[in-house]
């Protein structure tokens, strides 16, 4: 079990960024939507991942112009590539964000979470 611990990025200066190797098993974070973060998925293993981040307590949501979307699946980072990173601006997937979250699908990922 791999719990990402956000790295504070408010004030001024560098900082050194806590990164977590995730194991597949119950891979979580908190999701706290008024320090804006983002979720950085660093691959380093031998072959392309496809993770998904998946709150337990989504199910549908209303879209308008679309109507009813169902989250409950989770949201899919779509595959990462040998050596790849992705930043995900958690605020845009907050839908998906709801309850307890997991990531299943990253064993092997370094991720790292900011908050400003």
């Amino acid at each position: 079990m791999a719990t990402i611990t956000p790295t504070l990025m408010t004030g001024s200066g560098k900082r050194t960024m806590v990164e977590v190797d995730l194991t597949g098993t119950a891979d979580t974070f908190t999701y706290v939507a008024s320090y804006k973060p983002t979720l950085i998925m660093r691959n380093d293993t031998a072959g392309a991942l496809t993770p998904v981040i998946d709150g337990d307590g989504g199910t549908v949501v209303p879209v308008a112009g679309v109507g009813d979307v169902d989250v409950s699946g989770g949201y899919s980072v779509g595959s990462i590539a040998i050596g790849a990173s992705v930043a995900i601006p958690l605020n845009t997937i907050s839908a998906y964000l709801s309850g307890t979250i997991a990531i299943t699908g990253g064993t092997g990922l370094t991720c790292s979470l900011l908050h400003f």
